[in-house]
């Protein structure tokens, strides 16, 4: 296996079209995210960690741009930029935020923003319960238990999925291109050729990351699956979810425990289609994990909470 151009460190942000930001914005505010900025033509939202955004709407017909990734350094802007046959020269960012990024094009035709040097905010303070657990904590929490209603508290983007009918290309393309490894490769029909999704995390040696900052599953469509936001626990999960029915939004999956990352997760879909997840509680690993090959059956299933429905499944927004 050839050596990868560079390493990213994280997943910066998704960036999307909508040809209403008004409309965009009512349901990432639901969603639980925060606006960071907003100009003529782009909306930006904003968690509760630093980062300055963690989504990206552009005005227009609705599709899919691109993901963004957290290069190391500004030296790495200039050496993909140098390296890959796709790759724009480094450019300043003139969006809010600002720094520099590198955008190449990954086989299904979807940007891949590669970025460094952006501003970041305060922290958003979130007031947590502490939970009471069995012998481990107990006591931890002396007061009543009273979690207002509202929005979630997403905490920072976690990971985009993107269906392509080009898996083995297009797995190969990203690791190559900015370096994240593989993490579980699921396949069907008891054949480990078969391969129909790839979870890959970052490479980071031996510090410990998310199970899983990025995925392709195949799809006769290329699109986007879903992107995915952490919040703080399992209640913010559920306050969110009721928020989001209340205001009459398209619910397509949860809750459940995902078989593979483990994290507790429910799937909205905003007025375009594009889901969005909320998630708690992955799976963390290094490189010793290595990379494990595991069947549909195991790797697609719940650890509880009902199946993922066709639609689901399925699902791209191009």
């Amino acid at each position: 296996m050839t050596e990868p151009i560079i390493k990213v460190t994280d997943i910066a942000w998704g960036r999307i079209r909508s040809p209403d930001l008004d409309v965009q914005e009512e349901f990432l505010t639901s969603f639980g995210l925060v606006r960071a900025e907003r100009t003529n033509n782009a909306l930006f939202m904003r968690g509760t960690d630093p980062d300055h955004h963690i989504h990206v709407t552009e005005k227009g017909d609705p599709g899919f741009i691109s993901l963004a990734f957290n290069a190391a350094s500004e030296e790495d802007l200039h050496k993909l930029a140098k390296e890959a046959e796709s790759a724009t020269e480094v450019q300043d960012i003139d969006e809010p935020g600002g720094g520099k990024k590198v955008t190449i094009t990954e086989p299904n035709g979807y940007g891949i923003e590669v970025v460094w040097g952006i501003e970041e905010h305060a922290v958003l303070e979130v007031d947590r319960h502490p939970y009471n657990l069995s012998n481990i904590d107990k006591y931890a929490r002396t007061d009543n238990w009273r979690k207002p209603k509202g929005p979630s508290h997403p905490k920072r983007i976690g990971h985009g999925v993107i269906g392509t009918p080009k898996l083995r290309e297009s797995i190969k393309w990203m690791r190559h291109h900015i370096g994240i490894i593989g993490t579980d490769e699921v396949y069907v029909e008891n054949d480990e050729e078969k391969v129909v999704a790839s979870f890959n995390r970052i490479d980071a040696g031996k510090e410990y990351v998310d199970h899983h900052v990025f995925l392709f599953v195949h799809n006769e469509n290329a699109g986007l699956n879903h992107i995915s936001y952490e919040v703080p626990d399992f209640d913010d999960v559920v306050m969110g979810h009721e928020h989001l029915k209340e205001k009459g939004y398209n619910h397509i999956w949860g809750f459940g425990r995902h078989y593979l990352g483990s994290q507790i997760f429910d799937y909205w879909k905003d007025p375009w289609d594009r889901v969005h997840e909320h998630w708690c509680d992955s799976d963390v690993l290094n490189i010793d994990y290595g990379t494990k090959v595991i069947s549909a059956e195991i790797g697609f299933g719940s650890q509880w909470g009902e199946p993922a429905p066709m639609e689901f499944i399925g699902h791209v927004s191009p």
